[in-house]
């Protein structure tokens, strides 16, 4: 019987330079919409940044960095940054925190573990109008709930939006109210994955609760809680609605965020190009803020 001896068909791999060609060809319908809504806006607002640009026309005068000049001069450029960094500060560690103990109350249940989820989550779901007219009737300082709570105990009515003492912890308690949910809900996601069997091994070994938490859930959760602080930081750096909702629509200095500056001089003063040279500081704080985030949590290390 004869044994056919011939080599078995040799199978080139597609040229590289195809390859990569064909690979582009299915990125390009992303990258055009990238330039156009991304890319595009960065360098026509910085290009505008450089003139007297108003909505109201007129001539165009070119100003060079005059717009960068003027935004350094401008206290309210300044007080409205304090008070983004304010809200950013007074914000970010309540919203990761309770997020957190949200995600480990609701993974822990089991019969009212649905419940938990629905009724963590659902504010999240809510359009920011509904959410400022439930907080503007729980502020009110004739007959708002929480003014009728401060009455029941033997307190004096406090006009929570409008003072200046307690401004600030309205919008923070309004914002962790509503927007809690998501970080409850990246949490739960990364708790779900982390394997049983580590915890039972480690009740096995004699460790209670408190220790598996803190030696075996929270470092598993290092680069959750990395990607929640990022996300979260720029969240609150561009507070704005919730803000302006609260207050009506009026500039109120103790809570006016920068966002809200730059949409007064923008979208009332008509001055376009000083409001993109606001929003440019914006920008510029926002990308140091991630960039020193993903260094102390660099992707890919747990340790």
């Amino acid at each position: 019987m004869a044994v056919d001896t011939a080599p078995p068909p040799v199978i080139t791999a597609p040229a590289r330079k195809d390859s990569a060609f064909t690979g582009l060809w299915f990125a390009l319908p992303f990258l055009i919409v990238y330039a156009v809504f991304l890319i595009w806006p960065i360098l026509s607002g910085l290009w505008s940044s450089l003139f007297n640009t108003s909505l109201a026309g007129g001539d165009v005068e070119f100003l060079g960095l005059g717009n960068y000049a003027e935004m350094a001069r401008d206290g309210a450029v300044w007080d409205s940054l304090w008070n983004t960094l304010l809200f950013t500060i007074l914000s970010t560690p309540p919203l990761v925190l309770a997020g957190l103990g949200m995600a480990l109350l609701a993974h822990r249940a089991r019969r009212t573990g649905w419940l938990l989820r629905f009724a963590f989550f659902m504010p999240f779901l809510m359009p920011v109008t509904v959410v400022a007219l439930i907080w503007l009737w729980i502020y009110q300082s004739d007959f708002g709930l929480l003014n009728a709570v401060v009455e029941f105990f033997g307190g004096e009515k406090v006009a929570w939006i409008q003072d200046e003492r307690t401004a600030m912890a309205a919008v923070v308690l309004c914002t962790l109210w509503w927007t809690v949910g998501f970080n409850f809900l990246l949490y739960l996601a990364a708790l779900q994955g982390i394997p049983r069997e580590l915890h039972e091994a480690a009740a096995v070994d004699g460790a209670g609760p408190g220790q598996r938490l803190w030696r075996i859930t929270l470092p598993l959760l290092r680069r959750t809680t990395g990607l929640i602080l990022v996300l979260q930081l720029i969240a609150s750096l561009k507070i704005f609605d919730q803000v302006y909702l609260l207050n009506e629509g009026a500039a109120a200095p103790v809570t006016r965020p920068l966002i809200q500056y730059v949409y007064e001089q923008g979208f009332t003063s008509y001055r376009i190009g000083y409001a993109s040279a606001i929003s440019y500081l914006l920008f510029l704080i926002i990308i140091l803020v991630a960039f020193a985030q993903f260094k102390i949590f660099p992707a890919g290390r747990d340790d």
